[in-house]
């Protein structure tokens, strides 16, 4: 397979190949084997590989330059650089569906599929991800989350684990009730651990200073082992939610220790466990229709933070969290504007509340901002307009207060731009389409995701009906939307690296909403926009594309297993952070991932530059 590898080269190659995956899994000895019967081949841009069709079947090693691959249509599937390996010709359910071919000048070493298997032999795992290319390998990660999540799909089967919360609070047996009520009070706790030497003896609640200390007429200088229970029964931490509540409610008690063999971990109260089954989106959609002030809204939205944590380990996908925070979300939104109507009276006008962005896809998560506007009827008058300023400031500050904060760019409906008539929203969308600027092409990529909140939703459907026509098929707008969703490029570098933010507070992570998600979302939009489909949410637009000119089956299956996956990664950092009381936010650590959850997001990187490469060959414009 062209020329020999002589002796000097052989360590260079060898470290090269030794941090590729799943070669970082191989013995010295067999890194070794493989090295020293590796070939060597330059091709030069336009050139096929395998190069002849006398090669045996060979596994190949990019060193240096791309290989494009495609499928017998002549669709581009997939794209390698540099450290990137093909397995597609070591597989013969693949091989005889692409060719490939040198994207430019490249560097590749081979060796025949039959003898690297034999060298990796003792190694199942490892040729099995070999014979799995990057999307199929994203799939199998995909269903393997799934059947995992399965298996925790309700929260009959959450440990108490993930519920005890804050540090253990204890008093020493022979401290006395008076000290037992300070320490209670002092901690806002309704109960106590009485520890000997450590070891827990008994429990103490404030029902019990009640009934066991006051109602007998007993001293607050009583020691508390003469009122406390001794011996109360208790629960390991990896016990199911359910099983303790029904326990308690058996049993008749409201406060059950938690244990991790003899260390005590925390108290759970009845109190939490049914709070935590009414930490869902209907209970507090219900709360928020009965609440009377903003204040109230306030206090429930603060709830919303536990909702996304107990979606998420209760096993909802990234798409039920994100419908689940959404309607929350909307909720809030409309009783915002009945109490506005309530204080400032009834409009003069209909109107429709429209939100943007991420709210109108429903893929909100507890820390996205808000993206809004008011379409307005074109009877409204002059004098009407400092109804609709005071309605759009009143739930713009509500929203903001309730955790839905100001959108940087100011794309709210506080801000007179987009608190406007049906005509002008009309002009608008058809100035965007028609005279695609940068900013228009900004704008197209928030408002061009709306959907009616409130109000008259006839208002938005008269718009969408006048800009439908326009957009499908328009081959200048869709090219430049194109060219503008490409600037949002997958954080994954030429050697396949990732690429890191690299200054600030996020310095060295990953910015996984704007360059793992947005890419996601802005796809869909192209290809719903091209198609004439008029879905909002990101993958009711990829299942209604797929099977289009502008999507195959394929591409969308792997663009809705690439969403999942890293949306899932991202709920997942948010949920350990709103665990730790942090805030949560969009960026990761490289260093929280296990190697092979690494190796998948690469998977889904490259799938997503794919797909972008194939838009921008589409629309004739470019990375």
């Amino acid at each position: 397979m062209g020329g020999g590898i002589v002796e000097i080269e052989l360590q260079e190659i060898r470290q090269f190949i030794s941090v590729v995956p799943p070669f970082d899994l191989l013995s010295e000895s067999e890194l070794k084997q493989i090295v020293q019967r590796l070939g060597i081949r330059y091709l030069r841009r336009g050139k096929f590989l395998p190069p002849d069709s006398k090669s045996p079947p060979s596994l190949y090693f990019i060193r240096q330059g791309t290989v494009s691959l495609y499928s017998t249509d002549n669709e581009l599937i997939g794209m390698l650089a540099e450290g990137e390996l093909c397995t597609a010709f070591c597989d013969t359910d693949v091989d005889a569906m692409i060719h490939a071919t040198a994207t430019e000048d490249t560097l590749v070493y081979g060796i025949p599929c039959v003898e690297l298997f034999d060298i990796i032999s003792s190694k199942p795992l490892v040729k099995e991800f070999l014979l799995h290319e990057p999307t199929r390998r994203l799939k199998q990660a995909s269903t393997d989350t799934k059947k995992k999540l399965a298996q925790n799909a309700t929260l009959m089967n959450t440990p108490l684990s993930a519920l005890v919360t804050g540090k253990v609070v204890d008093i020493d047996l022979d401290s006395s009730i008076q000290d037992a009520s300070v320490r209670m009070t002092e901690s806002g706790v309704s109960s106590l651990l009485i520890t000997e030497v450590g070891k827990l003896t008994g429990i103490i609640t404030d029902r019990d200073i009640r009934s066991r200390c006051l109602a007998k007429g007993l001293s607050p200088a009583t020691p508390v082992k003469q009122i406390m229970t001794r011996d109360p029964l208790k629960m390991s931490s990896d016990a199911m939610a359910f099983d303790a509540l029904m326990m308690m409610t058996k049993k008749n008690i409201h406060h059950l220790p938690v244990i991790d063999g003899q260390q005590v971990r925390g108290i759970i109260t009845a109190t939490d466990l049914i709070r935590q089954e009414g930490k869902n989106a209907v209970y507090l959609t219900r709360s928020i229709h009965r609440a009377e002030s903003v204040d109230a809204l306030v206090e429930i939205s603060r709830m919303i933070p536990d909702l996304q944590w107990q979606l998420f380990i209760s096993g909802g996908s990234a798409e039920h969290v994100g419908r689940a925070i959404t309607a929350v979300s909307s909720a809030l939104t409309r009783r915002l504007i009945e109490m506005a109507e309530k204080k400032f009276g009834p409009p003069p006008v209909p109107f429709a509340w429209v939100a943007a962005g991420s709210q109108a896809r429903r893929e909100q998560s507890s820390h996205s901002d808000q993206d809004n506007g008011l379409i307005i009827s074109d009877r409204m008058r002059p004098d009407d307009e400092e109804w609709f300023r005071l309605l759009a400031e009143f739930v713009c500050d509500g929203l903001n207060a309730c955790g839905f904060v100001y959108c940087p760019g100011d794309a709210m409906a506080k801000n007179p731009q987009w608190r406007q008539t049906e005509n002008v929203w009309t002009s608008y969308f058809i100035n965007w389409i028609t005279t695609p600027e940068p900013m228009a092409l900004m704008l197209s990529s928030i408002f061009f995701d709306i959907r009616v909140i409130y109000g008259d939703k006839s208002l938005l459907q008269n718009i969408q009906q006048k800009i439908v026509g326009i957009t499908k098929n328009n081959q200048l707008f869709l090219a430049h939307m194109t060219s503008n969703a490409l600037q949002h490029r997958t954080p994954l570098g030429f050697f396949r690296d990732f690429v890191l933010v690299d200054e600030g507070e996020h310095k060295d992570t990953l910015d996984l909403k704007h360059k793992g998600i947005v890419p996601i979302i802005d796809l869909a939009r192209i290809y719903a926009l091209a198609e004439g489909i008029d879905k909002v949410n990101t993958v009711e637009r990829l299942k209604a594309a797929a099977g289009s000119p502008s999507l195959s089956h394929d591409g969308a299956d792997n663009l809705l297993d690439a969403y999942e996956f890293i949306n899932r990664l991202r709920m997942e950092h948010q949920v350990e952070q709103i665990r730790n009381g942090e805030n949560a936010d969009n960026y990761l650590s490289p260093k929280q991932l296990s190697r092979l959850e690494r190796s998948h997001l690469k998977d889904v990187f490259k799938v997503v530059q794919t797909m972008q490469e194939s838009l921008a060959q589409r629309y004739h414009t470019g990375l």
